[in-house]
């Protein structure tokens, strides 16, 4: 086992923490306070590569593993982890497309997205169905050759702002369950779709947050993606990465708050003397460092394990968003308190950090939930053995 990044990974951490350093971190404060989309900045992450990071080549992509994203992700959501996590959705909605549909709307829109001149967004949570996405009402009904979608979609990530809806909605009978979901790419523009206000919300203020309604929305046929019934266990296999992506984005703001509390233990005198003199800010500074170092290797072997197709796959990336985003929001929480009164106030920005990954506990299913794929997958016979 080499838990050394290779020559390839350190030259795209350097590349992603050179663009993040120079294009992000300079404005996250004001997207935040100014609650800005910066689009112009997502057009230059795909100029990069960032928006199609684990797409094919093929299709305009980098094609890279999902250890090398996160990697990537890391660093860009030490800038802003609001814009890092929008980044993320989209490639997630990306590769499903790419993944899953056929070939002529692959080669329509992935290259499209994949260079960031179009975004995504990723439709599956609603008003009645969160958690239990499974029960999700949105209906498509195929009339010749088309579908005719109505129903309606909430807390969606860039609605209203993006160009492509990545969305789940039910073709099987209201009782179908999972096995009743299909998948399908449409045009945010399309006739029939209107948007609500975007949300206010604790954190995540460069990304807007809004309910999609649909009512008789039309769409040709051809733009369902996978089978009839497959649309429930390809949003599942989209969320596979999307959790580890989503634990990566409290990795980077995790590790951004280390460094500033780090720093500032050696600039603040009390009592005649630095911070870092204290033995119990030494200890604090110390277990924060441990949690985000074994966070860092969860995150990372569950990528492992999705790159090589690994059985219990799920199970790894469960485990590791629980872990990463329970944890680093305990780091970013801890750096503020050593911070006292400066920590609280906008000037520093460990208070943007605390309210963009307080979410992460909660979307991409939350941590209750993760606890409920682990338990449940562990029940099994010899899975807590498999994953020793």
């Amino acid at each position: 086992m080499d838990f050394n990044l290779t020559e390839d990974q350190l030259a795209f951490r350097e590349a992603a923490r050179a663009f993040a350093e120079k294009t992000m971190a300079p404005h996250a404060a004001k997207w935040d306070d100014e609650h800005i989309f910066p689009v112009d900045v997502l057009k230059e992450a795909g100029e990069m590569g960032f928006m199609g990071i684990y797409t094919p080549e093929a299709l305009g992509g980098m094609g890279l593993s999902r250890l090398d994203t996160s990697v990537i992700v890391e660093e860009l959501a030490a800038a802003c982890p609001s814009t890092a996590a929008f980044i993320t959705i989209h490639n997630m909605a990306t590769w499903m497309v790419a993944s899953f549909a056929a070939d002529d709307l692959r080669q329509e829109i992935v290259p499209k997205l994949a260079s960031g001149q179009w975004l995504a967004s990723y439709c599956l949570t609603e008003p009645g169905a969160g958690s239990d996405a499974a029960s999700l009402r949105t209906k498509a009904v195929r009339d010749g050759d088309s579908y005719v979608i109505n129903g309606s979609k909430v807390f969606i990530s860039g609605a209203g702002d993006t160009d492509i809806l990545v969305l789940m909605a039910r073709t099987g009978a209201p009782d179908s369950g999972s096995r009743g979901i299909s998948t399908f790419v449409i045009p945010a523009d399309a006739e029939g779709i209107s948007y609500g206000k975007n949300e206010e919300k604790m954190g995540w203020h460069s990304q807007p947050t809004r309910m999609i309604n649909l009512e008789n929305v039309r769409i040709p046929a051809t733009n369902r993606v996978g089978e009839e019934g497959d649309g429930f266990a390809i949003a599942m296999k989209g969320l596979d990465g999307g959790r580890l992506n989503i634990a990566t984005c409290s990795l980077g703001g995790a590790q951004a708050a280390l460094l500033r509390a780090r720093n500032y233990m050696h600039e603040r005198q009390q009592f005649g003397k630095p911070l870092a003199a204290f033995q119990a800010l030494q200890f604090k500074l110390a277990d924060m460092a441990t949690n985000l170092v074994a966070a860092r290797q969860m995150v990372r072997l569950g990528a492992f394990k999705l790159d090589r197709g690994d059985t219990e796959a799920t199970l790894h990336c469960a485990m590791a968003k629980r872990f990463a985003t329970d944890v680093c929001f305990d780091v970013v929480n801890d750096a503020l308190q050593l911070h006292g009164g400066y920590g609280y106030i906008r000037e520093y920005p460990l208070e943007r950090y605390l309210r963009d990954l307080r979410v992460h506990q909660i979307l991409e299913g939350t941590n209750e939930i993760m606890r409920l794929i682990v338990a449940r997958r562990l029940l099994d016979d010899g899975v807590a053995e498999a994953i020793q």
